[in-house]
This record gives C-alpha cells, sequence and structure tokens, in this order.
C-alpha cells in the first residue's frame, strides 16, 4: 500500500483568522489566551481536513504565528542578547524578535529578514556566535503532536533540519571574525536530541526533518556534518524522513543514501529528472523514498497521468511499500482552498487545484498506484484526464500580435539613448538638492482607504465617489511630503490594492481571486494573481494618477510601477510555456506605460523589481540563463525613455552580494535597496564593487513600528559614505511604507529629512 504525505499546510486559516488575532493582540485588543485559542482552532481543523481527505502523513509542528525559523531559534533559545532583560513575556519576546518593539521603555529593532529560499515567503534569519548557549525552551513539534493526538488524529511531526538551521543562520556583530554559525552543530545536537527523544516517547512513530540547504551548492560542503550528525539523531529518534525541496539533490543524493535515515523525500516538481538517480542510489538501502509528485508552489491541478508515470517508475524499482506520494514541498505556498472562491468561472475553477484540493489530488494519486478500484477513486482520476485535457486545449490560444512583438525584440530596444553620465547631466531638470530625499512609492493604507475600496466593489460607493476619494488621498500625501520637506514625491498609491494585483486587473491575461491569501512574512498576506494566458496591455494602468499628483506640486512626481520579473514572480504564472517569454510580455506591456507616464511629463519613473533575487535559481550552473533574460526584461520596460527622465528601480530583503554586477547592468538612473534590516552589511558589497549610478540604500527598516532616531540614520549615512560618492547618494528608506501606520510612518520620514539635512551641512 502507497501512503500519502503533505509536507506541511498554510498557516493563516481559512478567513486568515491568525492574522486577525495576532494583529490584535499588537494592538492591545485582546491577550495571549485569545491567540492561543484561535492558533488551536485552526490547527484543529487543519489536521481535520487533511484527515478528511485521505492524508496518511498528516503535519504538525509546521504551524506558526510568525515565521517556523523563528519559532525554532525561540525553542532553542537562540535569542540575540538585546532581547535579554526587557521584562517582556516569551511571546513578546518572540514578537520583538520579528518585528521590533518601542514601547514602555522598551527600544529594541527586529531581527533581519531573507526570503526563503526562492520564494516569496520570508524567514528571520538566525543570530548565532560562541556565546549561545543551546537549551529546549519548549517542545513545540511535542506539543502539537499531542495536541493533534487528543484529537484522535496521528500527525507526523515536522521540524527544521539542524543543518539547514544553521547553514541559513548569520554571525552576531560580536562574533569572530572567523566564526562559522555551523561550527556550532555539536552544541545544537544535544538540544534536537532530547527534541526527538521526546517525540519518541509520546509515541510518534515518524518526525518529518526539513534539510532544503541540500538542493544548493552550499549544500555539498556539509557531507561531513550530516555524515556525523544523523547517526546521533536516529539513534534516539522516531523514525525519520529527511525531506528535501524546492530544487535537485544533485551529487548528494550519494552521501545521503549512506546516513541511517528511514526515508528520504525529493522534489520532483522543480526536478524531475533527479528520479533516476535516486532511486539507483538508494535501491540497496531500505530508506522509502517520498515523491514530490504534486506541486506544493503551483496553483495548477496536478495531472495525474504523469504524476502516476513517476511513481509507477519508483514502485517497479522499490515496491509499493518504500513509496510515498506527496507534496514537492510544504504547501503553505499556494492558498487554502479553492472552495472559497465565488467569482471564478466554472472553466477556470476547473484549471486550479489549491492546499486542500492539493491534499485531495495526494491521496487519490496513492490509491490509484495501490490499485484501488473505489469508485470515487476512479472517477476521480476520470475527472482530472477530461479537466487536464481541456486545459491543454485552452493553453493552444495565444495572442498573435503579442507574439508577434515579442518576436521582434531588437537588442537597441534594452538600452538607454545615452550613457549615465549623459543622462546625469540632463537630469538635472529635476532640481535635486544633495541627498536628495524620496520614499520607495506606497504610503499607509489605513482603514479609510480599505473600506472605501470595499464599497466600491459593493457597489456601494459609484466610480465617481471612489476616485473623488482617491485625488484626496493623494493630495493629502502630497501635502505632506511637502511639508516634512522630501524632495522627490509620491502619490502614495492609495488607489493599489497590492503592487502586483493591481497591474494584473489592468492587463490581459490574468485572473484573480477573493479569498486566495498566501503568507509572505508575519501577518502580511496577499492575493497572487493567476497568469493564464498570453500578456498586454489594454490602456494606461497609472498614468492619469502620476499626472494628477504631479498637478498638484512643483516637486518632481515620481511615476511607480511594478516590474516584469516581479509581476511574474508574485504572480502564479503559467507551467505551459517559459517564465522568460511571460516576462518578454510583461516587460513590452511595462514599456508601453513607462513611455506614456514620460509623455504625461513624469520626470521620474520607478520600475520596482524586489523579487528578482528572489526568482535566481538555488544552483549557479543555471544562474547565467536567469540573469540574462531577468535583466533584458527590466531593461526592455524602461529603455524607451529619453536622457532627461529619470528611472528607478527598487530591491529588498535578499543576499545581493553574488549578483550586485547584474544590479548594475541594469543601469537605472537611481536604485534604492534595502540595507538597516540586515545591518548594513551591504556597505560591504559597496565595498568590494562600488556602484556609478545613483543609489538608495535604505536607512531604516519599514516592516517595524518602532521609529529611528535622526541620529541613529545620519550613523547609517555616515557609513554608506565611507565607499560611496556623496554626489550620487540617496537617501530613503528600506521599503514602501503601505503596511505602516501614519503616526510612525510621519516621525520616521521627519527624523529622514533631518538626518539628510544634517548631511548636507556636514558634507558640503
Amino acid at each position: 500500500m502507497v501512503a500519502s504525505s503533505v509536507l506541511g499546510f498554510p498557516r493563516i486559516g481559512a478567513n486568515r483568522e491568525i492574522k486577525k488575532v495576532v494583529e490584535a493582540y499588537w494592538a492591545g485588543k485582546t491577550n495571549a489566551e485569545e491567540v492561543t485559542k484561535v492558533a488551536a482552532e485552526v490547527k484543529k481543523l487543519n489536521w481535520t481536513e487533511l484527515k478528511q481527505r485521505g492524508v496518511t502523513h498528516i503535519p504538525s509542528g509546521d504551524f506558526s504565528l510568525y515565521d517556523h525559523v523563528l519559532d525554532h531559534s525561540a525553542a532553542f533559545n537562540a535569542i540575540p542578547k538585546r532581547y535579554h532583560g526587557l521584562g517582556l513575556s516569551p511571546l513578546d519576546t518572540y514578537f520583538a524578535m520579528a518585528r521590533g518593539r518601542q514601547a514602555d521603555g522598551v527600544d529594541v529593532p527586529a531581527g533581519e529578514m531573507k526570503k526563503w529560499f526562492d520564494s516569496n515567503y520570508h524567514f528571520l534569519v538566525p543570530e548565532l556566535d560562541d556565546t549561545v548557549e543551546f537549551k529546549l525552551n519548549f517542545n513545540k513539534p511535542l506539543e502539537e503532536f499531542k495536541e493533534a493526538q487528543a484529537l484522535g488524529i496521528t500527525t507526523r511531526p515536522v521540524v527544521l533540519g539542524p543543518i539547514t538551521y544553521l547553514a541559513l543562520s548569520k554571525a552576531t556583530k560580536e562574533a569572530k571574525a572567523d566564526f562559522e554559525p555551523i561550527s556550532l552543530l555539536p552544541k545544537l545536537l544535544p538540544v534536537y536530541k532530547q527534541l526527538l527523544s521526546e517525540l519518541k516517547a509520546a509515541g510518534a512513530e515518524w518526525v518529518q526533518v526539513d534539510e532544503p540547504i541540500l538542493v544548493t551548492d552550499k549544500g555539498a560542503s556539509f557531507e561531513t556534518q550530516y555524515g556525523s550528525a544523523y547517526p546521533e539523531l536516529v539513534a534516539v529518534a522516531p523514525k525519520l524522513l529527511l525531506t528535501t525541496f524546492y530544487g535537485r539533490l544533485e551529487s548528494n543524493v550519494n552521501f545521503l543514501a549512506k546516513l541511517p535515515i528511514a526515508g528520504l523525500h525529493i522534489d520532483l516538481d522543480r526536478a524531475p529528472d533527479q528520479l533516476d538517480k535516486t532511486i539507483s542510489a538508494i535501491s540497496s538501502t531500505p530508506i522509502i523514498l517520498s515523491l514530490g509528485v504534486v506541486s506544493g508552489r503551483s496553483v495548477w491541478k496536478t495531472d495525474f497521468a504523469a504524476a502516476i508515470k513517476l511513481v509507477q517508475k519508483a514502485i517497479s524499482a522499490l515496491g509499493q511499500d518504500r513509496v510515498i506520494v506527496a507534496t514537492s514541498s510544504t504547501i503553505l505556498h499556494i492558498p487554502v482552498t479553492l472552495a472559497s472562491e465565488k467569482k471564478l468561472t466554472e472553466e477556470q475553477k476547473d484549471w486550479f487545484s489549491f492546499a486542500l484540493e492539493k491534499a485531495s489530488e495526494v491521496a487519490t494519486i496513492a490509491a490509484v498506484v495501490s490499485g484501488s478500484q473505489d469508485n470515487a477513486v476512479v472517477a476521480a482520476l476520470e475527472a482530472n484526464r477530461i479537466s487536464i485535457a481541456k486545459r491543454r486545449d485552452f493553453e493552444k490560444n495565444s495572442d498573435d500580435s503579442v507574439r508577434k512583438r515579442v518576436s521582434s525584440i531588437t537588442p537597441d530596444q534594452y538600452e538607454r539613448k545615452s550613457p549615465f553620465a549623459v543622462r546625469l547631466e540632463a537630469q538635472k531638470v529635476l532640481n535635486l538638492p544633495k541627498f536628495p530625499t524620496t520614499t520607495i512609492g506606497s504610503f499607509p493604507q489605513t482603514k479609510e482607504i480599505r473600506q472605501a475600496r470595499a464599497k466600491l466593489g459593493k457597489s456601494e460607493l459609484s466610480e465617481a465617489e471612489y476616485e473623488e476619494f482617491i485625488k484626496k488621498e493623494i493630495e493629502s500625501a502630497v501635502r505632506f511630503q511637502e511639508k516634512i520637506g522630501l524632495d522627490l514625491l509620491v502619490h502614495g498609491e492609495p488607489e493599489r490594492n497590492d503592487m502586483v494585483q493591481y497591474f494584473g486587473e489592468r492587463l490581459s491575461g490574468f485572473v484573480f481571486t477573493q479569498n486566495a491569501w498566501v503568507q509572505s512574512y508575519g501577518s502580511r498576506y496577499v492575493r497572487p494573481p493567476i497568469i493564464v494566458s498570453d500578456v498586454s496591455r489594454k490602456e494606461p494602468m497609472t498614468v492619469r494618477w502620476s499626472e494628477y499628483a504631479q498637478s498638484l506640486t512643483n516637486k518632481p512626481m515620481k511615476g511607480m510601477l511594478t516590474g516584469p520579473v516581479t509581476i511574474l514572480n508574485w504572480s502564479f504564472p503559467r507551467v505551459d510555456i517559459s517564465r522568460e517569454l511571460q516576462a518578454q510580455q510583461l516587460a513590452l506591456a511595462l514599456r508601453d506605460e513607462v513611455c506614456d507616464l514620460e509623455a504625461a511629463g513624469i520626470k521620474a519613473i520607478q520600475v520596482d523589481e524586489p523579487a528578482l533575487r528572489e526568482g535566481l535559481p538555488l544552483r549557479r550552473a543555471d544562474w547565467d540563463s536567469y540573469l540574462n533574460w531577468a535583466g533584458n526584461t527590466f531593461k526592455l520596460s524602461t529603455a524607451g525613455v529619453g536622457d532627461h527622465t529619470q528611472t528607478h528601480s527598487h530591491f529588498c530583503y535578499s543576499d545581493f552580494d553574488d549578483i550586485f554586477p547584474q544590479i548594475q547592468r541594469l543601469d537605472a538612473d537611481v536604485i534604492s535597496i534595502e540595507a538597516s534590516k540586515s545591518d548594513m552589511k551591504l556597505i560591504n558589497t559597496f565595498k568590494h564593487y562600488g556602484y556609478s549610478n545613483n543609489i538608495g540604500p535604505g536607512v531604516y527598516d519599514v516592516h517595524s513600528p518602532r521609529v529611528p532616531g535622526d541620529v541613529e540614520i545620519q550613523e547609517r549615512i555616515k557609513s554608506m559614505l565611507a565607499y560611496l560618492d556623496q554626489t550620487l547618494l540617496y537617501v530613503n528608506p528600506d521599503c514602501g511604507l503601505k503596511t505602516r501606520g501614519w503616526k510612525e510612518t510621519e516621525a520616521s520620514l521627519v527624523n529622514l529629512v533631518q538626518a539628510a539635512r544634517w548631511a548636507r551641512e556636514n558634507y558640503a
């Protein structure tokens, strides 16, 4: 009998219950007991739903109030010293690590946040040095295992593997120069052994140990650590399923096959070609093979015939008892259920499969390959065959004008008319001072803005009334910026629901959901649009709002767009054509918008690409191809303007060291880039590579409610000026201000402007 498995499930709740209760707790409107109660209800529903769908291995321990990596840091006592002795409860300390805290005499910044491998999920980076004293503060996987057990549900606890945990960590500022977090493995292993032995004593049969670092180039360097750590863990643990996902193992499978683990999971959605090599490596061992044939990253329905073919190959080589049908990765990256979608057409709904539907898929595939003749299984198999055939017919449709335009792209369309030095002179028409101040684009999306948008959707507000409301919001944002003395203004984006969804709704080729929320970080959830056909621009998307904002002020106004690579990476893309082709289509649509903004008198245009680094393949061998087409699509979208028009782009929350030369190749006149949350370590990148165009490293973290002082910002400017040309430095926050409140936004930006004035006085 072939078992079925889901590696992890969305933690947000079908109706975003976790976001609501956590934000209420932060606002002081509820207590920790209510947070615990709501979390328990969400977990119960998740486990119950998976059991009802026939999933054999149901995950527990994967739930989190903010981030699962942060959960491990809190559990292992890896709590940076700045959070000690603050008189906070464990829960408040946890949230202070996540988002900072500035209240009741406590003023502490948040930890660094980075993208989780090649996804739009963000994790809190553990901070370690030789002084850390690991201990098990609490055993969260055990608590949740028992919680499910009390409901009559047997689960498979999930933990982040020790080597991946350390590989994702960074050294504290106080660490020795040659310190590497992986050196702490001997100190950390006893904590893992305690955690696992307690799970075994409680009756857990299996534990899932996630080690995704193994699908990166870095994974091979840890062969010795895997060889020493896992025999120790296996000796005290339940059966261990070592899980890898998001990519291919390559030669790492050879040393993994020598470990005394009970099971190994591979991602066959991202890397189907690794199946044969993996079977060969483990065939002479007792290792069970978990096959990730149902995508944990895509919302498209699984092609049962293709998945079954892969599973049957493994069964032929290993036998039914050594095969598990599974999702390719955790499915926290996709929405909870398609059942919540009431406005998709029946044809559209038939294309998709969300988290609960994916759970049904793994159970059905496992039943089919086990030889089940159950009527429901037979019917599901036939329904899938018909559905996939219909989708293949739809995919044959294309927009000939879009395809022809893509095929007619010429090399000169990627390049600006003149080099940066010439453009810099032409852009003096902007009349910006030294150390010009600006923001990244969005201002707070207030309750009133959200209510107005909701009323428009319910026809409780007419289009004319809504537009008048938006105009007032834009004018308010403009007057605020003028009042505090910002130099390069933005219109604040009150009309935009999301930086990707807004554009998708105005482009052909997208469909949209009502409730398909996905966690990006903490309580920040997004509803990614879905690309279903060729993309083109129907009419100008942003011009009238930017033009209106510019009419209100004599200061220059930035036009604000989301770049082609970010729209692609933050949507659910098509799987029938290449990502490159989809990005080219998006770039051409945005090129038209950029040119229209210029024609409307907008002298600075920002095309944001925060997801550029996120889309980078996990294996360096695959980088060049991606960076070439990704960079070209950005350049295609921006290169149509004249020398006098200043192009901007924005990047955030990723390691940019390895690709900084590619960012330079984009040839944007100004880039703004996250720096403050990562302890200004980007300074080392500037030191190594230099940068010849205008640049604005972020001077404060916008993902925390904490307000930075002007002296704090001055110190960051000083650090930058050690390596950057002062005539090219812009002063700006790390990212957009959409999720912040107006009170902290105003205070922070006033301090930013003050710090820029200080710089002008001291670096004349």
